[in-house]
């Protein structure tokens, strides 16, 4: 039965994968695109691993084919199989390689007639790749940090450059106290693995760096990891400048005007507009302490009547009151003191046209000597 050991191809061609591990293994850590048909469901595979404790291997194998026989056995070749033929170049993989991915190779072969590879090692040995992918990175490629004041437009700009790596992307979440989104995060290997993929695709591509926004240790719930956080605390840094009023514009147009329609797409009108009041009231109060009881208080009073205006007339222009007024009182003196200490590391300073004129022109970033390095 013929293995794949060869896993940056498998990443970079974007190789169609069959994961057959369990439902609740898939779920805490999977691979960009990758596909749950498991051999065994929750429960037979716990039956099985119980067995395997107590009374061996060849019991719990014996217990194995009889969980997974009969009716049960052909629906999931036969999703095997429909995966397979529409997916001819994809791959199948288990844990680690061995007894449940050796098992779905031999019946795809035996009742559907069709010879899928199997990946050596399985996730264990995919993960690990997309690990030193990104120890690797951390180590050999420049990295540039864009900061700037709240509301600049920073993810905006990431996206402009073939170099940017935008980790609020991966992480599903703005990176601010307000950034969640309707849809969710990922289970944090998710999150490590689709940005390996995406450092690994563009080193191929050619660039030699990355610029990476400004973050703190957590984008929402995922925490960037340890060899990329060391990296990037002590990387340069470029800020981008933007007046005032057009931050308190894009922050109405994020926070408010874009997230209650993802709210309201998601669960309807009237309960997504619910959801979105009680998350962005929710959001405030998580600052409550850093703003102190009577700040607070009042910018939930001002958040609340915007809310009231926008609920009964679509009105949303009282959501900039607690915007300007969160941005000069909490956000700007915070970013203005996180600045102070790292002024030494600062490169660069501009508006969104000087500031992507710069970055364009770094070769650091851009210089093909890596093209298909090492990751």
């Amino acid at each position: 039965m013929k293995t794949v050991a060869d896993y940056r191809h498998i990443f970079l061609a974007d190789v169609p994968l069959m994961d057959v591990r369990a439902p609740v293994e898939f779920g805490q850590g999977a691979f960009p695109g990758a596909i749950n048909l498991p051999l065994m469901n929750d429960s037979e595979r716990q039956q099985v691993g119980t067995c395997y404790k107590q009374r061996g291997q060849q019991a719990a194998i014996a217990l194995g084919h009889s969980l997974v026989s009969g009716e049960v056995k052909r629906a999931r070749i036969a999703a095997w199989a429909a995966f397979a033929q529409a997916h001819p170049q994809g791959v199948l993989y288990c844990f680690r390689g061995g007894l449940r991915s050796q098992i779905t190779q031999q019946w795809l072969q035996a009742e559907a007639g069709i010879a899928y590879p199997r990946v050596a090692g399985g996730y264990k040995a995919l993960r690990g790749f997309l690990l030193q992918t990104t120890q690797a990175a951390a180590q050999e490629c420049a990295f540039v940090v864009l900061g700037g004041l709240t509301g600049t437009g920073k993810t905006e700009l990431i996206a402009q450059l073939p170099c940017g790596l935008d980790l609020e992307h991966h992480a599903n979440h703005r990176g601010s106290s307000f950034g969640q989104r309707v849809t969710g995060q990922p289970a944090q290997i998710n999150f490590e693995n689709q940005f390996a993929v995406d450092m690994l695709r563009k080193r191929a591509a050619g660039h030699a760096g990355f610029v990476v926004e400004d973050e703190g240790r957590h984008i929402g719930r995922c925490a960037v990891p340890l060899p990329l956080r060391l990296r990037l605390e002590q990387a340069p840094l470029v800020l981008l400048e933007e007046p005032f009023d057009a931050r308190v514009e894009r922050i109405l147009r994020d926070y408010v005007v874009d997230a209650c329609a993802q709210f309201q797409a998601a669960l309807g009108a009237l309960p997504g507009f619910a959801a979105f009041s009680a998350r962005l009231l929710e959001n405030l109060d998580k600052l409550a302490k850093r703003l102190g009881g009577d700040r607070h208080q009042a910018l939930r009073s001002i958040m609340a009547r915007a809310l009231a205006a926008q609920a009964s007339h679509g009105e949303v222009a009282a959501h900039r009151d607690w915007i300007a007024t969160l941005l000069r009182g909490y956000y700007d003196p915070m970013y203005a003191y996180q600045r102070h200490h790292r002024a030494g590391r600062t490169l660069f300073q501009g508006d969104r046209a000087a500031v992507l004129a710069y970055l364009q022109s770094r070769e650091d970033l851009q210089a093909p000597g890596l093209a298909g390095g090492a990751a």
